[in-house]
């Protein structure tokens, strides 16, 4: 029969079962709090399934996104996704960074099912980022794929660590571009696309 005191360790995440519940039970000790009070005997175990969620982008693929979904069409006019939500982790602090993202691209003979852009940019934000290597990654994956005449990405993010902590600065936000083949060679066709997804009118 167990003890009282049994019963209340058996309440704690095991480290050995999950090693990650260990280190956020190492954490929370080295910050000061007693792992084992009522409110946080629970959450090494939502913590480690929050952030196995949040990096959940480390064990997707390209090919397992897009197989079955790039299609042959007659159609050389402007494709665009806008205002795709993305929450992402910053790789420096690992505090959150969140915004919106727009995706364009001009076909040369293949589209990808609409769902599948957002998809992917949510492959690369549910891992550790910097917002400028995301813009990069979704522009050159969607290049890769389907060799359009040209990408464009944008990508508007507040920033957790600017906002809470160092200059605390809660109004700011961050704009990072891609441009690819077309894009960047045609000023026209990035005007339009900056026209279209709001950019120049703020």
């Amino acid at each position: 029969m167990k003890t009282p005191d049994a019963l209340a360790l058996a309440t704690l995440p095991e480290k050995e079962s999950d090693p990650m519940q260990g280190l956020v039970q190492d954490l929370l000790s080295k910050l000061g709090e007693n792992p084992q009070r009522e409110g946080l005997q629970k959450t090494p175990e939502r913590v480690a399934r929050a952030w196995k969620f949040l990096t959940s982008g480390y064990e997707q693929s390209c090919q397992e996104i897009l197989n079955g979904a790039l299609f042959s069409v007659e159609y050389d006019e402007m494709v665009i996704v806008r205002d795709i939500e993305l929450y992402s982790m910053c790789e420096h602090h690992l505090l959150p960074f969140f915004g919106k993202c727009h995706v364009a691209y001009l076909p040369s003979n293949k589209v990808i099912g609409l769902s599948k852009i957002p998809r992917l940019v949510d492959m690369f934000a549910r891992r550790l980022q910097v917002q400028e290597r995301l813009t990069q990654q979704i522009a050159q994956t969607v290049t890769k794929w389907i060799n359009p005449k040209g990408v464009a990405v944008v990508i508007e993010a507040r920033h957790l660590c600017m906002m809470m902590r160092g200059v605390e600065k809660q109004n700011s936000s961050m704009i990072t571009s891609a441009m690819l083949g077309q894009f960047r060679d045609d000023q026209r066709s990035r005007d339009e696309f900056l026209e279209l997804v709001g950019i120049h009118r703020r």
